[in-house]
């Protein structure tokens, strides 16, 4: 059938950000030095060279911060300084000249929404010290009917339970929309966007390329805490998420940084559609690069939000392909494409098939991220096809959002005990993706010599790199070669993008085009093979430039299990 729409190949506005592959590095999981059972910095510098074979151009490195790691290092109490466990400043220096002398980047993770209980201005604040009184969401509440305090609002916390806690040293209510030991920073304190200016230009006088902003559209906050009617959870998005000053506060970090470094910026914003994210992107908006956005995230979420415990796990290919051709098509400004990260599942057990068909759909999934427009960002173990892992009981869970969502369900009356929520937990557990890298079959999948810090999933003796690298068929190899290839085309870059079949539910098919260079990619989403006749004359002379299958043919007829093939036409 002919293309839908097809757009006119744009001129590309160049910039290295755009041309560049991601590999983001979960610090605490990914490789232990000195085996102590937790991942360090010198364990990364080991694996410089792993990376570059791979063919990535940046890393992009979670919280290795001063840290009492309530919630694994993203609970920060002191900017400036690197966690203990993880190695010293000289360590992060090292790796720093590692990644630049083979010519990667490096990109931090920026904590900025709130601190850890533990940091200096927390505990300032508190003992309302002079000058820090206002660094937090401070508020008097109320009482109940025993004179007991009661909650300023009913806002709900992402972690479960409320949002504010009380603080006797204080003798007053913080806000925390994350867990009681990460208080909000008070974004409408210009002391405050001060620091957040200072530290943000100490990391990048020490020579990083960037940053990652964590949750960065929840800095503001409505006055008055008014209460929230939005169902969903957490209660309360409509009031945090996107809130009245979120434009003005992301503006004057950007004049004020950003915007005298050749850097990029890679903002988390949840709640975030396609017309909104063109108000934070670029020199017209608020001077970030690209935005990490939600919606293909949420499309298996249950009816009042991700850790709703009733109607997940269900979604469709047309509904995915709506959500990303938008995303493709609709936004003025330059895009991040992910499937997972160190938040969500793993990507081959959602949205692929990690049983007969582990590799096929690992490989597709690979090829769609890779020829899509925008910047790939691969979570480490994707590019082996690592997969979810079974928590059996409550007590194996160690992030703090998981057990919240069940703790809140069962206080809800929704749930009986974990049994009944077992299923919900090992679908959306955001520990799946936080099991050690697996490099070997050696004891512990090669990660450590000693106990890990949490457990290796058990198929790391099929599935760890030294195996996936000694087989040229394998998942590693595939997202070797489909790198390569988006380097080489600049069609899969800069190229335009025109969804073919879009309600066909087991393919999904599109084109890139850049002047002269033409790229068609065909996806056999499902487990069953699945037909298709372009019939078209801009593909009759159509030939295979990489399918995830050892023989992939034409573009015409009967495409396998997870087939993916990528056309020159």
């Amino acid at each position: 059938m002919p293309p839908q729409n097809r757009p006119a190949s744009p001129a590309p506005d160049r910039q290295w950000w755009k041309e560049a592959v991601v590999y983001q590095v979960y610090p605490r999981s990914f490789n232990d030095s000195d085996g102590d059972g937790v991942g360090d910095l010198p364990g990364i510098t080991e694996k410089v060279g792993y990376l570059d074979e791979l063919g990535v151009d940046v890393v992009w490195l979670c919280p290795v911060y001063e840290s009492p790691q309530a919630d694994n290092g993203y609970d920060i109490a002191d900017y400036r300084t690197i966690a203990s466990e993880f190695g010293t400043m000289t360590d992060w220096e090292a790796l720093l000249q590692e990644l630049h002398a083979h010519d990667m980047k490096l990109l931090m993770d920026l904590v900025v929404n709130h601190t850890s209980d533990e940091h200096e201005w927390f505990q300032n604040s508190r003992e309302r010290v002079s000058g820090y009184e206002n660094y937090y969401h401070w508020h008097d509440g109320d009482v109940d009917e025993e004179g007991n305090p009661v909650p300023p609002n009913n806002w709900g916390s992402f972690m479960g339970g409320s949002a504010w806690s009380y603080d006797e040293t204080r003798g007053q209510w913080y806000l925390h929309l994350f867990d009681e030991k990460q208080p909000d920073l008070n974004w409408g304190n210009p002391a405050v966007r001060d620091e957040v200016v200072s530290l943000v230009e100490w990391w990048l006088e020490k020579g990083i390329d960037g940053f990652r902003l964590d949750a960065i559209n929840l800095l503001s906050k409505p006055e008055g805490y008014p209460d929230s009617t939005d169902e969903r959870r957490p209660r309360g998005l409509d009031q945090f998420m996107n809130g009245p000053r979120i434009h003005e506060y992301l503006r004057e970090l950007y004049d004020r940084t950003f915007a005298h470094y050749d850097v990029m910026t890679v903002a988390e914003m949840s709640e975030v559609s396609v017309d909104l994210a063109d108000e934070y992107l670029g020199e017209d908006g608020d001077g970030m690069n690209m935005i990490f956005h939600f919606e293909h995230m949420d499309i298996d979420a249950g009816p009042r939000g991700r850790w709703d415990p009733e109607g997940w796990g269900d979604w469709s290919l047309p509904e995915f392909k709506r959500i990303m051709s938008r995303w493709q098509t609709d936004l003025d400004g330059w895009n991040a494409l992910y499937l997972g990260n160190h938040d969500q599942p793993r990507i081959v057990s959602r949205f692929g098939h990690d049983g007969a068909y582990h590799r096929e759909s690992a490989t597709l999934l690979a090829t769609f991220l890779l020829t899509t427009r925008g910047t790939p960002y691969i979570y480490q173990g994707e590019e082996i096809g690592m997969t979810n892992d079974a928590f059996d009981r409550f007590e194996e869970l160690d992030d703090p959002m998981i057990r919240g969502a069940v703790e809140d369900a069962i206080a809800a009356g929704e749930a009986d005990s974990f049994d009944d929520l077992r299923g919900f937990v090992n679908y959306q557990s955001r520990d799946h993706a936080r099991t050690p890298m697996q490099w070997s079959d050696e004891p512990h999948g090669g990660f450590t010599t000693h106990e890990p810090w949490f457990a290796v999933n058990e198929n790391y003796p099929e599935i760890n790199v030294a195996a996936a690298r000694a087989d040229a068929a394998s998942v590693w190899h595939h997202y070797r070669e489909i790198i390569a290839l988006r380097h080489e085309e600049g069609a899969l870059v800069y190229g335009a993008y025109d969804l073919l079949l879009p309600d066909d539910e087991q393919l999904y098919v599109y084109t890139r085009e850049l002047g002269e260079e033409r790229l068609l990619v065909v996806l056999n989403w499902s487990a069953e093979p699945a037909t298709v006749d372009l019939a078209h004359e801009r593909f009759a002379d159509a030939t295979v430039v990489i399918g995830n299958y050892a023989d992939s043919e034409g573009p015409r007829g009967t495409f396998r299990p997870y087939e993916a093939v990528v056309y020159r036409y």
